[in-house]
């Protein structure tokens, strides 16, 4: 095995992996079309005016190490000096996703990438390397920016050494004195019932409840209790402060050391009242800021009397969660509705749409956003990012923080994008169920996790920002336009016999793209611009040199103002440009010969608010297709690209219609496809058709064409005429790509009138659902099991078959490999697990293989209690990985 290192984007790695078999060099990186990086910081390039802008904020200076404290990587992002490794280098890296060369994470593409993050030569870069590595977060040294190193460092709040500087030290209460000497008289605090349990009135009050931890989870800007039991009753005399901290240098001024004095009104929203006083019982109130910053805070309380001072010590258990605040009017998260608040906040599963506008599919995602470890696993993703803390109690900066991190690229986050078709070295983004495995790996190792796709990074966006408390949802939108020179129109190029010329089309409409909108005000806008906002997590193109999108408001990308704050260019022209078909002419010019106005963005939705039906949110996104709203959006938006004239340079008449017709065709069928040619003239008309069929990548990224025809028709006036192209199983088998579908160029010339036609139709191939069935009732706490049946729609073997299980309260992601499953066989297999919540539940299930993916199945589980009302349990759900399972049945055709 060849000793490389990783091959991953960002900064850990070094020159690309290659197979040791049938090397393939590099391809010549070309001129980059992205903006350099400059060197201005992170935050100076992602938010420009944002109020976190600050880079240095709690993070002790600019060059160098970020600190003992920090979670970043060693490299800092804005690193003067020339590294190819890095990929805002000075230098060239055929690795940069806005390099010319191919490469897999990018959904755009042209072809596939053999390097793959997980190669076997041993490397101290690596995961899985043997050695120690300061650097890696699982290595078995200290690491000082991982939160659970176990090294020692005074300046850490959670350092295993004592330090009498911090009230989080491990060492003993002390006296004014700071000789840890308990004065007789004086007031200490011998212990703190943070009232934090799943039944008692702060997790309720809260909502709370269903986080799988024991430590006290609370929302900003909303009262919490307390009870401080003391070594004498407390006396008028006496006075308490309590105070919370968060990072590495707590300050006041930044609004991570909070102080509050108990009975006095605190600053910024922060106070603390006495509810009652029995005997060494205290009670409180305490009152959080509606604009605290978020995140896990160390507690301490300090008391003085006459006898003196005293300091209670940390203790780990009494660290305190804050999160954002959507029933908190005062918290610019807040939303006004409940049913609202219950789907986009606490709902843990929802329903993703792929496929075309014409054939919509839908798959259950568990977003898992209350299990154990997810909401560690969200905090560390800013941890990771370096974001300020003094920045983290603004949700703008968050969500952008977000979509920056959920990717890999810049910054070494969460997922590994890959459109390549191969992935052998890693998971299938189609395989993928839910986030929660996703994000415990990404905590547990540090290292980003192999591969995700448009809806897997909006799954696990949706997971972080519910989990952090922002009402998010995951949005699909059909026919979606990647624009790549800023046009806000999508050129699509042909040669003189209007064939596609494939080298000159860099932009690309994709069948579905899927992002997140999450409700805030914008008080960075104009009034007018609060409510919902797009963030995409998926590395398409970059912004200010990262490649991040978002917070972009839906107003503004409904009226075409495409100058406001983040990305609404780049939205704008995915859900509503224009489809411009040009034709190269005798001279080597190209000429506009069609402007397809209504082909973009063609259906816009998400999961229906309490149930699960799709809820059509095109209204919120563009005006009605053809209204004149619609028509000064667009060419507002137009007037602000690098076309601004596209416009006046097109004219055609047209009296010939083209429609495309398709049945519902079935994976491992033939199937046919049906143009439909109609005359709405007066006069005959004589057209030459010509259709070019390929498969295609969802991204629109196509493959070569594998079928043609050719046809002259003569219509009459007001006639139509079918023309049909049958493709069989054999014709297409070999040629199959992610989600199995193909696009038909339809392109045509009318003679007696010069009339070009120009359509593009996409189309799915649809494959099974898995089948689930309950053997019994669910009860928290008791085995349960489920059984799974699958049919085999394909007369080939399908080959190294895994399923994936999970379910939020239900079962941790597990993984069962079943080996092979024969041509159009049926099998059989049951599976138990053990609730560990009660309500309903859902509980998902997905199959993958070389031959077949994008299959998935799902069921309710309602969960009973367990006896005695005990609400949660500590028993089963366990993670399980790559466990072999035996099937309990097989059937044949």
């Amino acid at each position: 095995m060849m000793n490389g290192p990783r091959s991953d984007m960002g900064r850990w790695g070094g020159s690309p992996w290659q197979p040791t078999d049938t090397p393939s060099p590099e391809p010549e990186p070309e001129p980059d079309r992205h903006p350099r990086r400059s060197s201005r910081s992170f935050w100076a390039r992602c938010f420009g005016c944002c109020s976190c802008r600050n880079a240095d904020d709690d993070w002790g200076g600019g060059s160098g190490s970020r600190g003992p404290g920090s979670s970043s990587g060693g490299r800092r992002p804005d690193s003067r000096g020339s590294d190819p490794h890095q990929p805002d280098s000075r230098g060239s890296d055929p690795r940069r996703p806005d390099s010319r060369g191919s490469d897999p994470r990018r959904p755009d593409s042209r072809g596939s990438d053999p390097r793959r993050p997980d190669s076997r030569g041993s490397d101290p870069r690596r995961p899985d390397s043997r050695g120690s590595d300061p650097r890696r977060p699982d290595s078995r040294g200290s690491d000082p920016r991982r939160p659970d190193s176990r090294g020692s460092d005074p300046r850490r709040p959670d350092s295993r050494g004592s330090d009498p500087r911090r009230p989080g030290s491990r060492g003993t209460g002390e006296n004014a004195a700071g000789d840890g000497t308990i004065q007789e008289g004086m007031l200490v605090v011998t212990g703190v019932n943070l009232l934090s349990s799943h039944s008692d009135q702060n997790r309720q009050e809260h909502h709370t409840d269903e986080f799988e931890y024991d430590e006290l989870i609370v929302r900003r800007g909303q009262p919490f209790h307390i009870v401080l039991l003391l070594s004498r009753p407390y006396e008028s005399s006496d006075h308490i402060a309590l105070e919370l901290l968060i990072g590495n240098n707590p300050e006041v001024g930044k609004g991570t050391h909070v102080i509050i004095p108990v009975g006095k009104g605190g600053s910024g929203g922060w106070k603390a009242q006495v509810t009652k006083a029995n005997g060494q019982n205290l009670n409180l109130r305490v009152h959080t800021s509606p604009n605290s910053i978020i995140g896990k805070f160390q507690f301490t309380v300090r008391t003085h009397s006459d006898a003196g001072e005293f300091q209670l010590p940390f203790d780990p258990r009494n660290e305190i969660y804050i999160l954002f605040n959507p029933w908190c009017p005062e918290d610019i998260v807040y939303v006004d509705r409940e049913d609202w608040r219950q789907e986009y906040v606490l709902n843990e599963s929802g329903r993703i749409y792929y496929g075309t506008e014409a054939q919509i599919g839908e798959r259950t995602w568990n977003y898992g956003q209350f299990d154990h470890g997810v909401l560690d696993a969200c905090l560390y993703i800013l941890d990771r990012r370096g974001m300020p803390y003094g920045g983290r109690g603004d949700p703008i900066s968050v969500s952008r923080v977000i979509s920056a991190m959920v990717n890999s690229l810049d910054d070494n986050g969460v997922l590994i994008g890959n459109w390549s078709g191969e992935y052998s070295r890693g998971t299938n983004p189609s395989a993928w169920v839910g986030s929660v495995e996703i994000l415990l790996s990404y905590l547990r190792t540090g290292y980003s996790v192999p591969y995700g796709q448009c809806w897997v990074f909006a799954g696990v966006t949706t997971t972080v920002l519910r989990c952090l408390g922002l009402a998010t949802r995951t949005v699909t939108n059909f026919n979606s336009a990647h624009d790549t020179d800023t046009s806000l129109t999508m050129d699509i190029y042909f040669d003189e016999n209007m064939k596609p010329l494939e080298h000159l089309n860099h932009d690309s409409v994709w069948n579905f793209h899927v992002w997140n909108d999450c409700w805030m005000k914008r008080p960075d806008l104009p009034s007018g611009f609060d409510g919902w906002q797009v963030v995409d997590a998926t590395p398409q193109e970059t912004s200010s040199g990262i490649f991040c999108c978002g917070p972009c408001s839906v107003e503004s990308i409904k009226n075409g103002l495409v100058y406001m704050k983040y990305d609404t260019s780049f939205i704008f022209a995915e859900v509503n440009s224009d489809k411009v078909y040009w034709q190269r002419q005798d001279d080597g010019s190209f000429k506009i010969v069609y402007v397809e106005e209504k082909a973009i963005g063609t259906l816009i939705t998400t999961k229906a608010i309490g149930s699960n039906m799709r809820d059509d949110i095109t209204h919120l996104y563009k005006h009605p297709e053809g209204s004149e709203a619609e028509r000064k959006a667009v060419e507002t938006a137009a007037a602000h690209g690098s076309k601004p004239n596209v416009y006046a340079m097109s004219n055609s008449a047209e009296d010939v219609v083209v429609q495309v017709e398709t049945q519902d065709p079935v994976m491992g069928q033939d199937l046919m496809v049906c143009v439909v040619l109609s005359n709405r003239g007066s006069s005959h008309r004589t057209v030459n058709l010509h259709l070019y069929l390929s498969v295609t990548f969802y991204t629109g990224v196509t493959g070569p064409v594998f079928k043609d025809s050719k046809k002259e028709l003569v219509l009459a006036p007001g006639a139509s005429e079918r023309v049909i192209m049958p493709v069989a199983y054999q014709e297409y088998r070999s040629h199959l790509v992610d989600q199995g579908a193909m696009l038909l160029n339809v392109s045509g010339h009318v003679k007696e009138s010069g009339q070009v036609l120009a359509k593009q139709h996409t189309f799915r191939l649809r494959t099974p659902d898995l089948s689930l069935t309950l053997l019994g009732a669910a009860v928290v706490g008791q085995e349960c099991e489920v059984q799974i049946v699958f049919k085999n729609p394909l007369p080939v073997t399908l080959t190294n078959v895994v399923f994936r299980l999970e379910g939020s309260g239900l079962q941790r992601p597990k993984i069962l490999n079943v080996g092979d499953i024969g041509g159009n066989e049926t099998v059989t297999l049951r599976q138990t697990f053990v609730p560990v919540r009660p309500g309903p539940r859902q509980l998902i299930a997905s199959l993958d293989s070389p031959q077949i993916s994008q299959v998935h199945g799902v069921i309710q589980v309602d969960v009973a209690p367990a006896s005695g009302g005990r609400g949660f349990s500590d028993t089963g759900g366990d993670s399980h990985s790559g466990e072999t399972i035996p099937m309990a049945s097989r059937g044949g055709a």
